[in-house]
């Protein structure tokens, strides 16, 4: 039983990013929201040997080790510098509001919500780089398996509200005090292509095998290094120096054409984080998540939570009508951060600009390099 329970952490994900690909139904429902139901079914079936307990954990730190630098691979540092001016302001913009409103937050919900401090760096996580980080920021943080599950349930389910208000009535909203989008205005023309994310139309094909077992051994090295580094802390301490380890060497070996280019590192990498939430879900008792003693505590969670989005996405607003940012550039960049690069098109398409979309994207794939650093950083300050 217990490789047959190994064998479905593996092929379940698998099975949902290829029909992904023929059937729409489950993008929409979103790839992780299915990995979190069927790791809860499987996992509350109790059939599920305690014996296979330490793997579960290994599994749930090797996959997270893997897929952080395959996700990153993607990056380009050397394109950054050449972003707009507005479009790093905004990004700026977007990153100290999400920063000063987990703070408020913390402060306001500290006495109601255990745990908050490390709940705060996974929001800092989730919000800059979406689930990747949030992934790794729990890891990094020795979260309980059931504190994970029941923030990031509760912040799918703010962050549906939130993207659904983006894409109708965010625009003639703050439109009544940020400046209209001038045709032209936004001059950045970087190569980036939007299929790069998140899409697995070519990741099954034969020709992508080579690309892809190269982008796998790469990310084998930078984990065998990150593994390393944990003989060098004791405690909580190892996990974090791991996951910053392999997000740095990550990031550098971005900056090598070879390994840039390859274009089905991304998705390898998110299929890894896929196998963690279907884990980090089977490990998790639902009865005993949603029982009447942990209900006061979702409530703070969203609680917690709408303020830190909705919270950060008016103080972004505010600083950007400081700033003089376009209501277009301001709604994307809060997109790209609040629900990653994959959302950018969906939401400029709502605005009728695709003048947007590669600054949005190149906004969104920062969010996943610098998501983990500042997560941590902020969950240790609070602690």
């Amino acid at each position: 039983m217990g490789v047959l329970i190994i064998a479905f952490y593996f092929l379940f994900p698998a099975y949902l990013l290829f029909y992904s690909t023929r059937f729409s139904i489950i993008n929409k429902i979103g790839v992780v929201v299915i990995s979190y139901a069927g790791g809860l079914v499987i996992g509350n079936m109790h059939i599920i040997p305690e014996s296979i307990s330490g793997l579960q954990s290994d599994l749930m730190g090797v996959t997270i080790l893997l897929g952080i630098p395959l996700v990153l691979f993607s990056e380009n540092v050397v394109k950054w510098a050449k972003m707009a001016r507005t479009t790093f302001i905004s990004l700026l913009l977007g990153v100290v509001s999400v920063v000063v409103l987990v703070f408020a937050g913390y402060y306001l919900f500290r006495d109601a919500i255990p745990g908050i401090w490390q709940i705060s760096g996974m929001m800092i996580g989730v919000y800059t780089g979406g689930t990747p980080n949030l992934a790794a920021i729990a890891r990094g943080l020795g979260v309980p398996e059931e504190l994970y599950i029941m923030t990031h349930t509760a912040e799918l389910v703010i962050g549906a509200v939130i993207l659904l208000f983006l894409l109708t009535g965010a625009k003639p909203f703050f439109g009544l005090w940020l400046k209209p989008y001038k045709k032209g205005e936004q001059k950045i023309q970087p190569e980036m292509e939007v299929e790069n994310f998140e899409n697995y139309d070519g990741f099954f094909k034969k020709e992508s095998f080579k690309g892809t077992l190269k982008a796998f051994a790469v990310s084998l090295l930078i984990f065998l290094i990150g593994y390393g580094t944990t003989f060098l802390f004791k405690g909580d301490a190892k996990d974090t120096a791991a996951v910053l380890t392999v997000t740095t060497l990550g990031i550098l070996a971005s900056l090598v054409p070879g390994i840039n280019r390859i274009k089905s590192s991304f998705q390898l990498g998110m299929y890894f984080i896929y196998i963690f939430c279907v884990i980090v879900a089977s490990k998790a008792d639902i009865i005993a998540l949603f029982s009447v003693e942990n209900i006061a505590l979702l409530i703070n969670l969203l609680l917690y939570i709408s303020v830190v989005i909705v919270g950060s996405l008016l103080l972004h607003s505010l600083l950007s009508w400081i700033f003089r940012i376009n209501v277009d550039e301001f709604i994307i960049t809060s997109t790209a951060l609040s629900n990653s690069p994959p959302f950018v098109p969906v939401v400029a398409a709502a605005l009728r600009n695709r003048e947007v979309v590669v600054p949005g994207m190149i906004i969104g794939v920062i969010g996943y390099a610098i998501g983990n650093y500042l997560g941590v950083a902020v969950a240790y300050l609070l602690k």
